[in-house]
């Protein structure tokens, strides 16, 4: 499996999304450094949110393999500057986490429109909860 780096907002399911990659139970907590796992890099929120820190993160995502931009479908604010691809050499994907939630699918529409626009070549969208999308975002993984 290529070792995947999960970047986004607070709350978007990074976390959850690591844990499904290690096979452990869904338990949250609040991420507060980067954790490196055998097949995944978890990072914190807040590291997306303040632009201060995206060197971190660009420092973090040197030992992944593919870039991950995370985007819940219940996310009211973009943090993803467009084309914020640019500053990795990686292959990134984007992720629509929760979308067990999606009221409309305008919602689907606008989270896949903010990960292109941050550089994302291909887009997952995956529920943990229901399990929706997992199998072919993990088969993209083992690719």
């Amino acid at each position: 499996m290529r070792k995947v780096i999960f970047i986004g907002e607070t709350g978007c399911g990074k976390t959850s999304l690591s844990q499904w990659l290690q096979n452990k139970e869904q338990v949250y907590h609040k991420t507060q450094q980067v954790y490196y796992f055998d097949d995944s890099i978890d990072t914190p929120g807040e590291f997306m949110e303040n632009r201060f820190y995206y060197n971190a993160l660009v420092s973090a995502a040197v030992d992944a393999q593919i870039v991950a931009f995370v985007q819940s479908i219940k996310g009211t604010q973009n943090y993803f500057p467009p084309f914020f691809s640019s500053r990795f050499t990686k292959p990134i994907i984007g992720i629509i986490s929760k979308i067990d939630l999606a009221e409309e699918e305008q919602m689907i529409l606008q989270a896949k429109k903010r990960l292109r626009l941050a550089g994302a070549k291909e887009i997952f969208e995956v529920s943990i909860v229901t399990e929706e999308g997992l199998e072919a975002l993990e088969e993209y993984l083992f690719q």
